[in-house]
């Protein structure tokens, strides 16, 4: 059904029509989000082959951020990049062309732009395989604050369209220099050494005090980042190259030296992705898919979502003590 759709206006026809489907499970929404931006790279490709041609070389795009990781939301903000096999001047014209089309696409099939800029028609985000290998040996030279995030957005990174072993040279690229280097494994560490708290000492939750989210938790910053910043840093020590948190956990775990300590981390996080889509929150822009309204859950829920925050707490520290000594207390 899809790929008989070839414009960005039926795309988004079909795309409303259909999101409700997919909102109760995390692995079908993902699947559902991916279809569309495959879809919608098909249709760049078509619009700008008839302005400038077909492209000149074979290229991946790529998704980084929740899409990377395949933990999107119902909404979700851009986080793409191309990598392309050509390095002349013809090559570097047809995909910056391509990514501004992809970019202005998404935005008009409900993906917000991304604040940040990582997007296919941001240049730094768009470079040959070459350019790609300069530009992470920069950053990992680097090593400052700006480099290390980059440094850690694109090593979650994951092919939707093309071949994939493009992004999985440069990511195995990070991988070996930082188990190289520990200078820059510790980097990593230290880049994640901040994340907001959500519980109090005698167990009440911190929730936004004022504003559009007031009574809220804020989901992204208290529970995902402490979980996902975490998971990341394990797998790079340990050459794990899946992009999801799940996928990584699951590798994780069948080394003896995790198995105890990350299982209950897995499970956890799993009820997170879960309880983001079941409570009652209602989500009309993109923020909105950050915060739980705490009033409208159940006391089963909120049981439940202390010790999501809890074993966070537990798994950001497990993971910088393991950098920072060597060994986990």
């Amino acid at each position: 059904m899809l790929n008989t759709i070839k414009t960005y206006e039926a795309l988004i026809k079909w795309k409303e029509a259909h999101l409700f489907e997919y909102v109760n499970d995390t692995a079908s929404l993902n699947q559902f989000h991916d279809e569309i931006m495959i879809q919608a790279c098909n249709i760049a490709v078509e619009k700008v082959k008839k302005v400038i041609g077909k492209p000149p070389c074979n290229f991946a795009w790529f998704l980084t951020g929740s899409g990377g990781r395949e933990e999107q939301g119902v909404i979700s903000d851009q986080d793409h990049g191309i990598v392309f096999e050509s390095d002349f001047s013809e090559s570097q014209i047809y995909f910056k062309k391509l990514g501004s089309e992809l970019a202005d696409g998404l935005k008009f099939l409900g993906y917000p732009y991304c604040d940040g800029k990582i997007m296919s028609s941001n240049s730094l985000w768009c470079q040959s395989i070459d350019g790609w290998e300069k530009q992470l040996k920069t950053w990992m030279h680097e090593m400052n604050w700006e480099a290390i995030r980059y440094l850690q957005i694109f090593f979650d990174s994951r092919t939707v369209v093309g071949n994939d072993r493009y992004i999985h040279q440069l990511k195995k690229m990070i991988v070996i220099h930082a188990n190289r280097n520990g200078q820059l494994l510790k980097r990593f560490q230290e880049n994640m050494q901040y994340y907001k708290r959500a519980i109090g000492p005698l167990g009440q939750l911190f929730v936004q005090t004022s504003g559009k989210y007031e009574g809220c938790l804020d989901v992204k910053q208290t529970a995902f980042l402490p979980y996902v910043n975490a998971i990341r840093l394990l797998a790079i020590k340990e050459g794990v190259m899946e992009t999801s948190t799940i996928n990584r956990l699951n590798n994780l775990v069948k080394q003896q030296i995790y198995r105890e300590s990350l299982d209950e981390v897995r499970s956890q996080f799993v009820k997170l992705l879960d309880l983001r889509l079941s409570a009652p929150t209602a989500i009309v822009e993109y923020d909105d898919g950050h915060y739980l309204n705490v009033k409208t859950l159940s006391k089963a829920q909120k049981k439940e979502l202390k010790k999501i925050l809890r074993v966070g707490k537990f798994v950001h520290h497990y993971a910088q003590a393991l950098i920072e000594k060597g060994e986990v207390k």
